[in-house]
């Protein structure tokens, strides 16, 4: 009896050492098995941070170049799949330019001229009337506001003991220009000097104003041109003149021929480039481009920039001035505003032409094209040279060859 309590006693105290031994050996696995996980995770995470800098290193250089395409979005465990491209090939042919486009003539945009003092307007032009250089556009407090020739507004009395300023210079050029100085007594300069106040005088005098030798602010409106013709008088006689009010409307004398390109024909109209006016009234002229403008504005609601336009854009405006002025402005006197503008033909025989819009302007200047390559690798930045453009194509000069592929915009 005892004995078997005593063996009972011993296997018991077996049982529970060895039940201890799998409990310990399960806590070692699971501790193992934790380790081993919080591992793996560093690991991950370190690559993750090697990649993000390789990228960034790359994406660096990239902009450097030119520019930063958006690069694909991969997953942790998939390597990312190479971005499609629209293309188009780099094609062999000649091209042809040559155009003729219906426009009318007419003056150039209207600018503002707006009141600088106080006082009352006693004397306002007509609409049509045209006003030379160093004459009178209107009258405060009947004392006339000439038009002067410049690049910005007088801002400032201009008198003697003032900073020297480009105003003064300005100021001196029109007095010299309308005779009241010549270059002998006056030097045309930023000074302010007593050869300019004199020149003020003799100016004052022909005017029929109190001669001071300064010239208060507001009794000169400038503009980049000289002649004007009024477009639009806004004030009214015997209205208060209110600083930054609008007086005026004028434009340019000069006559002007405009047309409405489609975006195709636009690179053949280039700001400087020559033309050939033939004008309903008979004849025809030579013309000079001399600015292109796109007008935006509000349509109807839900139509901001009018029909075909959601953007709010409308197509391009080309103005250009006629050499023959007298023969324009007879043209247009006679309500004869047709004219019919012919772009000089150009051509470029067998040559290699890409779209116009493969080309990509670089950061240093010039042009390139983005060449898509056999295999995974990203577009290939090609320099090019650009020569004639007709219809949306491109001549090109570089290391390319017919067939290449090149990215255009989706």
């Amino acid at each position: 009896m005892t004995l078997h309590m005593e063996g009972t006693e011993g296997e018991d105290q077996e049982q529970e050492q060895e039940q201890e031994r799998e409990e310990a050996e399960q806590v070692r696995e699971e501790e193992y098995a934790g380790t081993g996980r919080r591992r793996r995770g560093a690991s991950r995470t370190r690559r993750r941070v090697v990649t993000v800098g390789v990228v960034a290193a790359v994406v660096a250089a990239a902009g450097a170049a030119l520019l930063v395409r958006p690069w694909p979005r991969g997953t942790e465990d998939a390597a990312p799949e190479r971005p499609s491209h629209s293309t188009a090939p780099v094609q062999r042919t000649s091209l042809a330019s040559g155009l003729r486009l219906d426009g009318e003539l007419g003056h150039a945009p209207a600018d503002e001229i707006t009141a600088q003092g106080q006082g009352t307007f006693t004397k306002l032009p007509k609409t049509g009337e045209h006003v030379r250089l160093g004459g009178t556009l209107y009258e405060i407090d009947a004392r006339p506001v000439v038009l002067f020739r410049g690049s910005r507004p007088f801002w400032r009395v201009l008198e003697k003991g003032m900073s020297d300023g480009p105003d003064v210079k300005d100021l001196e050029r029109n007095l010299t220009d309308l005779g009241y100085a010549n270059a002998a007594g006056l030097t045309v300069d930023e000074e302010f000097t007593d050869a300019t106040a004199a020149a003020v005088e003799r100016w004052q005098k022909a005017l029929g104003v109190r001669t001071t030798g300064s010239v208060e602010l507001g009794r000169v409106a400038v503009l980049p041109y000289g002649d004007v013709q009024v477009e639009e008088v806004v004030a009214k006689p015997g209205a208060t003149a209110g600083a930054g009010g609008t007086v005026l409307k004028v434009t340019t004398t000069d006559v002007y021929a405009t047309v409405k390109p489609t975006e195709d024909q636009l690179p053949q109209l280039p700001p400087g480039g020559k033309v050939t006016v033939r004008l309903d009234a008979g004849g025809s002229v030579e013309g000079e481009i001399t600015s292109i403008t796109r007008d935006t504005g509000q349509g109807s609601e839900g139509d901001p920039g009018g029909p075909g336009d959601p953007d709010g854009e409308t197509e391009p405006t080309v103005s250009i001035r006629l050499s023959d002025q007298k023969r324009a402005a007879a043209a247009l006197r006679g309500g004869r505003v047709g004219a019919a503008v012919t772009v000089p033909e150009k051509k470029a025989d067998d040559v290699l032409v890409v779209p116009v819009t493969a080309l990509l302007a670089m950061t240093g200047g010039g042009y390139g094209v983005e060449v898509v390559r056999p295999g995974p690798a990203e577009p290939v930045l090609v320099p090019v040279r650009v020569g004639l453009i007709v219809a949306n194509q491109a001549e090109v000069e570089g290391r390319l060859k017919e067939g290449d592929k090149v990215v255009v915009p989706a």
